[in-house]
């Protein structure tokens, strides 16, 4: 059985070099059906040769073609990132699909590559820093998310790829030095779709943490918006408070004093103390994670001044003070 279905792999792999493009179209669409049913199928897939063809698929002016090969690329990302990160051009060609997102390439082709760089990195630790240096890559998930006629799929893609960049902290000075931070705060503020503010504020999280963010979060007032998420009045859900929660920790943990009395003053600035209650909600209903930065937070804004919040305090006493 394993053989038999080496052999068609193999048959349908060797289509995509044929000279008749009804005959490439018609094996891409089949590797894309078989690998998204057939789990097992793909590392066969791979190991017949097809990433290379895939890749450079993505060049193609056929937007069925850039779907299919995209859509197959990520299918093959789940079991085969290794074989997809040694291929050569791989990631030039995920760039090419990224960078032309306003013209050439189709809605689905851009979010199935971005999704696929997502997929590497998220479980790959090692391919982080790789990706990381392809400032090509950043700037256009970075274009697409500030571009105001992007599919919100593509957006929600392009959020999650930059989210697993910004894990390795080395990345995120190049983040902000492409126009991370604005671009990222327009949807924050502007953006009316919850998931998609959830996401944002969750790579802004990851952004925060580094000592550049400071002057990036300055320019746009990036304290007050993220203190005014915490407000109840502003409706935010339980994980965009956690989110900015953890970017005001990171900001006043990276930043200089100066940033953290910004941070202070931003949470103390709030109607009615709207964004210490909301600090206290997540310490309160937050996940385990959050409810810890929550706590945190509290720790760095308040510094003991309002005994309030001392049952939250003093029942976590050990905190990290480091960026």
């Amino acid at each position: 059985m394993e053989t038999a279905k080496r052999r068609t792999m193999e048959s349908i792999v060797s289509k995509l070099s044929s000279v008749s493009e009804q005959t490439r179209t018609a094996a891409l669409a089949e590797l894309r059906l078989i690998s998204k049913q057939d789990p097992d199928s793909r590392l066969i897939i791979a190991d017949a040769g097809a990433i290379p063809y895939l890749a450079e698929t993505l060049y193609s002016s056929s937007h069925s073609s850039q779907e299919n090969a995209a859509a197959t690329l990520l299918n093959l990302s789940i079991t085969s990132r290794e074989s997809l990160m040694s291929s050569r051009g791989l990631l030039d060609a995920l760039s090419h699909a990224l960078r032309h997102h306003d013209t050439t390439t189709s809605p689905a082709a851009v979010q199935s590559s971005a999704a696929t760089i997502y997929s590497l990195l998220i479980a790959e630790e090692s391919y982080r820093p790789i990706i990381g240096s392809k400032r090509d890559i950043i700037f256009s998930l970075i274009h697409i998310i500030r571009y105001p006629d992007s599919h919100p799929r593509s957006i929600k893609d392009s959020l999650k790829a930059l989210f697993a960049i910004a894990l390795y902290p080395i990345n995120r000075s190049t983040m902000i030095s492409l126009g991370a931070i604005p671009a990222l705060f327009s949807l924050i503020v502007k953006d009316s779709r919850c998931g998609i503010v959830e996401d944002a504020t969750a790579v802004m999280a990851q952004v925060a943490g580094c000592e550049e963010s400071e002057d990036g979060m300055r320019r746009v007032s990036g304290a007050n918006v993220l203190a005014d998420l915490l407000d109840p009045c502003t409706g935010s859900s339980l994980r965009i408070k956690e989110n900015a929660v953890g970017a005001l920790l990171n900001l006043a943990r990276c930043g200089s004093d100066e940033a953290r009395s910004e941070v202070a003053a931003a949470v103390a600035s709030g109607a009615d103390e709207g964004a210490m209650e909301g600090i206290v909600f997540v310490a309160e209903n937050g996940s385990v994670k959050g409810r810890k930065k929550a706590i945190d937070l509290l720790k760095l804004v308040n510094d003991g001044g309002d005994s309030r919040f001392d049952y939250l305090i003093n029942d976590n006493p050990n905190s990290r003070s480091s960026c």
